[in-house]
């Protein structure tokens, strides 16, 4: 594929889960549905593929395993719901693939502070290292990598602590294209920038 190629990504994932009837208001946000309503997330990726999206995110940006626990699950469960986060837009993907047409799939990563559900993930600065960060970030991505997905989006990275734990925790992950998107802190203007993890190829 061409360095100059556009990419048209799907929109915002929970805004279409809620207008189609979900009840978001819950920390685990779009995640719960995962538990509770799984074929309303293939829905809303099928509904952006049909849209011209080429791009459909997973709804794992606020699951965590701290979070599930919350509701009672296990690591082992836990881990089977982020998967299915990654196989449910893999299905939606399939769904699609008559008409002939490239899909990726993302995997949603999202920042510490989104398992806080807190809004500290526009803030940063938790008070943890990057050694803390790092080992926090590492079980969830090793489970969403092995499910599959095309990319691994990590979303709102609101500071450079986070973001040098999240390329500490990829690493090893093998050749699977990540992509960067920073939050606000401090004032600073967020930017979207795709960056390939050191020592892997492809970009996001």
């Amino acid at each position: 594929m061409p360095d100059d190629t556009v990419l048209v990504a799907d929109g915002g994932l929970a805004t279409e889960l809620e207008a189609r009837g979900n009840d978001l208001s819950d920390s685990l946000w779009s995640a719960r549905l995962l538990m509770d309503a799984p074929e309303q997330i293939r829905h809303a990726h099928l509904a952006f593929f049909r849209a011209g999206a080429v791009i459909a995110t997973s709804a794992s940006y606020q699951a965590s395993f701290e979070g599930f626990a919350r509701r009672g699950l296990d690591r082992r469960a836990a881990a089977g719901l982020m998967r299915r986060s990654v196989s449910l837009a893999h299905a939606a993907r399939a769904e699609m693939a008559g008409d002939g047409r490239a899909r990726w799939v993302a995997a949603s990563v999202g920042p510490y502070g989104a398992a806080l559900a807190d809004g500290s993930e526009y803030r940063g600065r938790y008070g943890r290292s990057v050694r803390e960060l790092t080992a926090w970030h590492r079980p969830r991505l090793e489970v969403l990598a092995e499910a599959g997905p095309d990319v691994l989006a990590l979303e709102t990275v609101p500071d450079i602590d986070e973001a040098e734990a999240l390329m500490a925790a990829i690493a090893g992950l093998g050749c699977i294209p990540t992509a960067v998107r920073s939050g606000t802190p401090g004032g600073a203007p967020g930017r979207d920038s795709p960056a390939p993890a050191p020592g892997r190829h492809g970009s996001g």
